[in-house]
């Protein structure tokens, strides 16, 4: 009979960026952990990819470094391992990691379970300690990370598009790009992190570009747009009666993009818009 502090056999690697390869120059910036596979005929072995939310090492090392693109490629592997399971992993990553991104050799693990182990290994490998962690995030950045977080427990953060070039649908040179999106149907639903702590630039920009965004939607993907702005709740700012120029300043922003069809909705509101795709990506 096996006890509750049996430990599981797994093996892990460790992703690394590669700046220059000459120089070997890196910081590692994600894990793979899988369980080491069974006899014949049993379930197949399970799989986690985990990268960095603290990209600030990576830019450290080169200033250039598309971390959207390391995100992309984390959802690709965690796709790659659900759709093949028992898939060669040398082939899936080969497939789905560009060459600034590198795969040490595997090493034995024992772990209390999956998630625990790759908490743990996460904390040993790739994240700054403690006293290197930047401050809390804030304005746009905490919206941002704040939409990844409900997206990724309703568990279709990986279905989505992520920072989708405005240039696609307006014209070449338009540098927005809109944070995520998905289309359920015949209707593209998109979502833009609109911080008002800063003032209303934010708003005005994405106000400005709205109509052009919603009209080349409807001529290249011939389906609806729906975009909506995540905001901080007027509460956050101090956007209440007894600041009557921030409460002004928050409804001009507010108004402004309502005026240009574009749904406006608070960071409160997300766990309830990360269900709505999780209902309508079927997942």
């Amino acid at each position: 009979m096996s006890n509750g502090n049996e430990r599981r056999a797994c093996e892990f690697h460790l992703l690394r960026y590669v700046s220059d390869a000459v120089r070997n120059e890196y910081v590692h910036i994600g894990v793979i952990l899988r369980e080491q596979g069974g006899p014949a005929g049993a379930r197949p072995a399970a799989a986690l990819v985990q990268f960095t939310r603290d990209w600030r090492r990576v830019r450290c090392l080169d200033p250039e470094a598309d971390t959207a693109v390391l995100e992309g490629m984390e959802s690709e592997l965690r796709l790659r391992f659900q759709a093949e399971p028992d898939g060669n992993l040398m082939r899936l990553l080969k497939e789905s990691l560009s060459l600034s991104v590198q795969m040490t050799e595997a090493k034995a693990y024992l772990a209390e379970s999956l998630p625990a182990g790759m908490e743990e290994l996460m904390r040993l490998y790739v994240e700054p300690p403690p006293r290197e962690r930047v401050p809390r995030l804030s304005g746009r950045a905490a919206i941002q990370a704040r939409m990844r977080s409900e997206f990724e427990h309703a568990g279709v953060w990986d279905l989505l598009r992520k920072r989708i070039a405005a240039s696609e649908y307006t014209r070449p040179g338009d540098p927005l790009k809109i944070d995520i999106g998905y289309r359920p149907n015949g209707l593209i639903r998109m979502f833009h992190a609109v911080s008002l702590e800063p003032g209303v630039e934010m708003a005005k920009v994405l106000a400005f570009s709205a109509a052009s965004l919603r009209a080349g939607v409807e001529r290249i993907e011939k389906a609806q747009l729906e975009l909506t702005a995540i905001i901080e709740p007027a509460t956050k700012l101090g956007a209440t009666a007894e600041e009557p120029e921030r409460l002004e300043m928050y409804r001009f922003g507010v108004e402004t993009m309502e005026e240009n069809q574009i749904r406006v909705m608070t960071t409160s509101d997300l766990g309830r818009v990360a269900e709505t795709a999780r209902r309508e990506l079927r997942i």
